[in-house]
């Protein structure tokens, strides 16, 4: 297995690494780890596929994160979609935004002004992560400590504990 830093950078300004493996006969992949964006590519592939296959991943990650930029009013109407699916249609926010702030916590919400503020890290998260921190900080709204009460209605998303899990452990990658 060889690694080679290119002079490309991915969407958020990381440095590209191209991973040449010799166990890997056809497949591609793209990964972000420590910081930086692996390509793992078969060692047969020559430079021109390389370079192509590069792109070509790259440019699926910035497509993606693209498509994930909610704004303000899309992530309020996904709220209000869990809310009734999950919390009987009893705690409507007046506004959930993104924090560029929030490196610690993933959502905080203030049920004085029924405010929702997340992590703006959650952009890059898969969509049921996302949707459990909502339904965690929609709770509440509801029940403001960590009850009994308020896990028993967190648990009525059916993805609670994987999402958990998944946010715990990127929680110990990142602090690593």
């Amino acid at each position: 297995m060889s690694r080679r830093e290119t002079d490309l950078r991915g969407p958020r300004d990381e440095t590209v690494v191209v991973v040449r493996s010799a166990r890997r006969k056809r497949t591609v992949s793209i990964t972000r780890r420590n910081g930086q964006l692996e390509v793992s590519i078969p060692a047969s592939f020559t430079r021109g596929q390389e370079k192509q296959w590069v792109e070509k991943m790259l440019a699926r990650v910035k497509a993606k994160e693209e498509r994930r930029k909610l704004g303000d009013e899309e992530l309020l109407a996904r709220a209000r979609h869990l809310v009734d699916t999950y919390l009987d249609s009893r705690a409507y926010p007046v506004s959930v935004t993104w924090s560029q702030r929030q490196h610690t916590t993933w959502g905080t919400c203030t049920p004085s002004d029924a405010t929702i503020r997340l992590a703006s890290v959650l952009q890059t998260m898969p969509d049921w992560v996302l949707d459990y921190v909502l339904v965690h900080e929609l709770t509440h709204l509801l029940h403001p400590d960590h009850s009994e009460e308020f896990w028993a209605l967190v648990a009525r998303y059916p993805r609670s504990e994987r999402a958990r899990g998944y946010l715990d452990g990127y929680a110990a990658a990142r602090d690593r």
